[in-house]
């Protein structure tokens, strides 16, 4: 069957408009996806150094199934003004607070549910525990670890 000189450039020119359409979206595709993991690579380091206290904040979330546990089960913060930024988005209430050597409370959060909540402290170096208050929570294992160099 002998073809059209119209139908072969009309051909051409749909084959082009498909790779061009297909090429924008997956360069679109793929800038996106570079965007989102670059995006989120700042997240991930930012969350590290929290917990690692380099910005004098350390990131503390109540386990969100109910389960009497933080997230984390040891911190380590630099001495001086410590923000303790805690998450709670359990079904039941909790707090952080901070422990001293002889048992002195030094200070933490309020108790909350289903939000977040900020305390600072005042901390010199040393080996500290985070517990929550609630009654039965931190001998159910609801306590951790803080070193301050």
């Amino acid at each position: 069957m002998p073809l059209n000189p119209s139908s072969a450039l009309n051909a051409a020119m749909l084959a082009l408009a498909i790779g061009l359409v297909g090429g924008c979206g997956g360069q679109s595709g793929t800038t996106a996806n570079t965007t989102a993991q670059t995006g989120a690579t700042p997240a991930q380091t930012g969350a590290t150094s929290a917990q690692t206290g380099a910005t004098g904040a350390l990131k503390i979330a109540a386990d969100p199934s109910g389960e009497l546990k933080f997230d984390v089960s040891s911190l380590t913060a630099k001495a001086g003004k410590v923000t303790i930024d805690f998450t709670n988005q359990a079904p039941l209430a909790h707090n952080v607070q901070i422990e001293g050597p002889g048992g002195k409370q030094l200070g933490g959060t309020s108790t909350i549910t289903g939000s977040s909540t900020k305390a600072t402290v005042d901390l010199k170096p040393g080996t500290y525990t985070f517990y929550c208050s609630i009654d039965g929570h931190r001998q159910a294992g609801m306590q951790g670890k803080l070193t301050v160099k």
